[in-house]
């Protein structure tokens, strides 16, 4: 259990991947504001805990009682993802919760990938 004290407000922060995603809580989420979460990391590993890591995320964001908007960036398509999109819609919405999705296609040297631009 973490030792209580103040919640920890950050404009980003970068979701855990591989098998330390599985430390990412609802008590992470009640401790760790962050303007913008990042989640990163399309590996098989992290699909099987990421719906747990989702939920956490709408519970913990339930306990901050303000107003603070927060932007949920994926770096990866994922069949999980989308149905927990489509599942907690009206609740992301409630506790507004942003799921910041991207048509847009960088091109670097040889290589495209999908990109998102985020400004504060």
């Amino acid at each position: 259990a973490a030792p209580p004290g103040p919640p920890v407000y950050v404009d980003l922060a970068y979701l855990p991947g591989s098998w330390s995603a599985r430390t990412v809580d609802e008590e992470f989420f009640r401790r760790v504001r962050s303007l913008c979460y990042v989640v990163s990391g399309d590996d098989h590993l992290k699909e099987g805990v990421l719906r747990a890591l989702l939920d956490a995320l709408l519970a913990g964001k339930h306990q901050w009682g303000t107003d603070i908007q927060v932007t949920l960036i994926p770096t990866f398509d994922s069949l999980v993802m989308h149905e927990w999109y489509q599942e907690t819609h009206e609740r992301q919405q409630e506790l507004g919760i942003t799921v910041l999705g991207s048509n847009s296609t960088v091109a670097m040297q040889d290589e495209t990938f999908p990109a998102c631009k985020v400004e504060f």
